[in-house]
């Protein structure tokens, strides 16, 4: 394990948080996504905005964005970051599978600073999705919140990461 890999730690193995202050302040940008796997009459009944709590894509959409922004109150040892741009956008997926239908949340996330916005996308995509469940629960318990991962990020000492 490099010396880098357990940078939250101090020598004697207590929890601190990175000191960034060093670091160059660049241009950064997250894109994570969540799939959300819910029955088809749960999808038809958001698109026809049948749920009696609203429009499920609007909120939850909206719920992204703010978790976005209070991320390191729920993260213990994330940064805050001053967010410049985040853009959550939810669209149904068309699979050929008679019996569920998906939706995918991407979240995309920019600043300028020192340190990166990857929790932030993350938490944007994962709050979005139950989101999503809380307002669908009463017709479909079943809903299950898949794959949330970062797709990409930009900026910073790391470089650019792209999922395959």
């Amino acid at each position: 394990m490099s010396e880098q890999s357990l940078n939250h730690f101090t020598q004697d193995g207590r929890p601190h948080m990175v000191d960034v202050s060093e670091k160059a302040i660049s241009k950064r940008t997250a894109v994570a996504e969540s799939l959300v796997r819910m029955q088809k009459a749960t999808r038809d009944a958001i698109v026809h905005q049948a749920m009696r709590k609203g429009d499920v894509l609007a909120i939850a959409e909206l719920a992204g964005i703010m978790a976005a922004k209070k991320t390191s109150d729920l993260i213990p040892l994330c940064h805050p970051v001053p967010l410049h741009h985040v853009a959550v956008d939810i669209d149904f997926e068309e699979r050929n599978n008679p019996d569920y239908a998906w939706l995918r949340i991407e979240a995309q996330v920019d600043t300028a600073h020192q340190t990166g916005v990857e929790m932030e996308a993350l938490t944007a995509c994962a709050v979005a999705a139950l989101t999503v469940y809380d307002m669908c629960k009463k017709i479909d318990r079943a809903i299950e919140i898949e794959h949330t991962r970062l797709v990409y990020k930009s900026g910073g000492e790391s470089g650019t990461f792209e999922r395959r």
